[in-house]
């Protein structure tokens, strides 16, 4: 029997004019012109609403003319027609994100037969786009909407249900636009229900609940009632105004016992509220920071049918995350034989202004998440998983990676990385580039004792910061900041334990980068562009912000010495090396992603370089002020005239970016 000739005259019927089918059909057509260049036979692929199938199910059968696509509500019809796309069409959940060049073909040819959706392993599952300074900041074809449909779709191709669309406002401005995608909507852990925050709406009050109850409520009303015609998974909860503990807003609840009843008490009033207007909606709370510990003492209470999210630390251990210098590291993981329903919240991505990887990968292996979240779903936490997936692009790898596990429940690491690579990189270039992704990990800083504890690009920059501040206003303290790491009880001591883990790293991604580059040559396109683009680019990154970390490092170290010419100089190499990471992104930004890393404003590696030319200044002030002449005359003058000074300056003042260049031309 002849099979179905997919082309441009194929027309796709569907049985309603519901949003998400509409979008998914959009998204067919396009790849549909994007890969086909022929007019065949007169077909049709046909929708039609079915009983008879699980929920999010599809059932597809091929016939000569027509394609006949039976699905069980708007997510059947969705994932139905991706799965076309991917499978006729070769379009690949990140087509976009990954610069896929697609196949041209003049028709396709679609044997005739049947196949159908599985359910996947987690009920609820999807990405929580948080942090999302780059997309926030980045227009795609002009329009600031894009990325975010962009995003939307990827999750979707990846069989993900959920979504947190942005943190705050932008939460609130993309959360209908996610719901057209057919997608559920769920809540930050810091905002209930996805109401307004308190002080945003009433900034001249104190954001107590005990002082304004009713005020509170209101807010709550006003969300459930503006989200009651979007499919929801109501986060329930009670947190302060930022992300932070609500006594902190509220100092009269200075017990345990205080906090856990009122967290108690008004997430089952939330409950309430959401369950009094749509009878039988899900429900969630995360069990994160603070709650975690307030729940484990005994001391937090919740309704059975509420889903309990246990949250990794940032670091992809299911253990409490640490804040400041707390690091209590309590399991974060259901009790064996447990009944409720469970969930996870797990971060491929996280900023906490100390070690975490919010502009890089992971730097903990895919085989460490396989292990970590495997422990999850044996106790239980299927229900519901919620990735940070800040701005998608650098993370791809272990986004793709944790999609397969939520639709199949397990995939073996090393498999899944060679087929990543071949499907995006090229089958040529797949085994080399699934290397580097083994060295990627290899070569990751380790800074503390656990097997979790390993540093993103975040440790080369925010540690450098703050040794660095407190040097320029109190050298004579340690860095208060920093004691989360190191017990050494004097500054000096914090900057020669945090250099040695610097040159560490150095090392480390120096050795990951002469690997990226013994690999570039062998290389063909287009894959080529794309190693250049991720693996590689994250390789450059990283081996020049530690590098500028370790010289800040050195430069204080002279400044201990009070050798300010050479402090001087070293912290105009680190400014340097900074300077030359942050162009390690920029110098990617080709085609579309024109300006996506600009608002690099997190890690902010820009800002180390400017951190680092201030302290150029202090430098320069405490060796060369407050004349600021004879560093000037020993590097622009020859040496024969550089002690003669019968007229005191020939010439304007340069500034230190000049002075540091006229030193490197001497110095080398």
């Amino acid at each position: 029997m002849p099979g179905f000739e997919f082309s441009l005259s194929t027309e796709i019927r569907l049985d309603s004019d519901a949003a998400a089918p509409g979008r998914a059909a959009q998204m067919l057509r396009r790849d549909m012109r994007a890969v086909l260049s022929g007019h065949g036979r007169e077909n049709e692929i046909t929708l039609t609403r079915s009983k008879g199938l699980p929920p999010e199910g599809w059932r597809m059968t091929v016939f000569p003319e027509r394609i006949a696509v039976a699905y069980a509500d708007d997510l059947g019809a969705v994932y139905g027609l991706l799965h076309l796309s991917e499978t006729a069409l070769g379009v690949a959940p990140f087509w976009f994100w990954n610069d896929q060049k697609l196949q041209r073909r003049e028709t396709v040819q679609i044997p005739c037969g049947e196949c159908a959706g599985k359910p996947a392993a987690v009920r609820y599952r999807g990405w929580f786009i948080n942090d999302e300074v780059l997309l926030s900041a980045w227009s795609l074809d002009g329009s600031r909407d894009k990325p975010w449909e962009m995003a939307f779709e990827a999750l979707l191709r990846l069989g993900g249900n959920l979504v947190i669309p942005g943190t705050d406002k932008n939460a609130h401005r993309y959360r209908e636009l996610a719901a057209s995608y057919g997608l559920y909507v769920t809540h930050h852990h810091a905002e209930p229900l996805g109401a307004q925050m308190f002080r945003r709406a009433y900034p001249g009050l104190n954001a107590s609940y005990a002082e304004h109850p009713a005020l509170f409520e209101q807010l709550w009303r006003d969300a459930i009632l503006a989200q009651k015609d979007m499919k929801v998974v109501w986060n329930l909860g009670f947190r302060g105004q930022g992300d932070c503990p609500f006594w902190e807003d509220d100092p009269q609840y200075d017990t345990p016992e205080k906090r856990g009843a009122l967290i108690s008490r008004l997430i089952g009033r939330q409950y309430d509220m959401v369950q009094e207007a749509l009878p039988g909606a899900p429900c969630c709370t995360n069990l994160y920071g603070e709650v975690m510990e307030l729940y484990r003492q005994g001391l937090v209470s919740l309704p059975d049918d509420i889903i309990r999210v246990w949250a990794d630390n940032g670091y992809g251990r299911m253990v409490t995350r640490r804040q400041n210098n707390h690091n209590p590291r309590i399991c974060a993981l259901p009790p064996e034989g447990s009944t409720a329903a469970h969930g996870v919240y797990y971060h491929a991505s996280f900023y906490d202004l100390q070690a975490g990887s919010h502009m890089t990968l992971l730097p903990n292996p895919p085989e460490f998440v396989r292990r970590e979240l495997g422990e999850a779903m044996r106790l239980g936490a299927r229900d519901y998983w919620i990735i940070n997936c800040s701005n998608i692009k650098p993370h791809v790898y272990l986004l793709d990676y944790l999609a397969a596990l939520w639709r199949e429940g397990d995939m073996e690491p090393q498999q899944h990385r060679m087929a990543y690579c071949m499907r995006y990189y090229g089958q040529e270039n797949a085994k080399r580039v699934a290397d580097c992704f083994a060295a990627y990990y290899a070569n990751a800083l380790s800074y503390g004792q656990h097997e979790d504890e390993r540093a993103g690009e975040q440790f080369g920059n925010h540690g450098a910061r703050m040794l660095v501040s407190q040097w320029m206003s109190d050298a004579s303290r340690p860095a208060e900041g920093m004691r989360w790491v190191t017990d050494a009880p004097t500054l000096r001591g914090q900057v020669l334990w945090y250099r040695d883990k610097c040159e560490e790293a150095v090392r480390g991604y120096t050795a990951l980068w002469r690997t990226c580059e013994s690999v570039l040559p062998d290389l063909v396109e287009p894959g080529r562009t794309l190693f250049e683009d991720s693996v590689m680019m994250q390789a450059g990154l990283l081996k020049r912000t530690y590098e500028g970390a370790r010289l800040a490092m050195e430069s204080l170290l002279l400044a201990f010495k009070r050798d300010w010419l050479r402090a001087f100089y070293t912290a105009g190499k680190s400014k340097a090396a900074y300077l030359a990471a942050d162009r390690a992104m920029r110098e990617r930004e080709h085609g579309h992603w024109r300006l996506f890393y600009a608002n690099d404003c997190l890690a902010d590696v820009k800002q180390s370089a400017w951190l680092m030319g201030v302290l150029m200044g202090v430098l320069r002030n405490h060796g060369d002020g407050p004349h600021f002449y004879r560093w000037q005359r020993r590097f622009l003058h020859a040496p024969e005239d550089a002690d003669i000074a019968l007229i005191l300056n020939m010439e304007n003042h340069l500034n230190d970016d000049d002075l540091f260049a006229l030193m490197q031309a001497r110095m080398g």
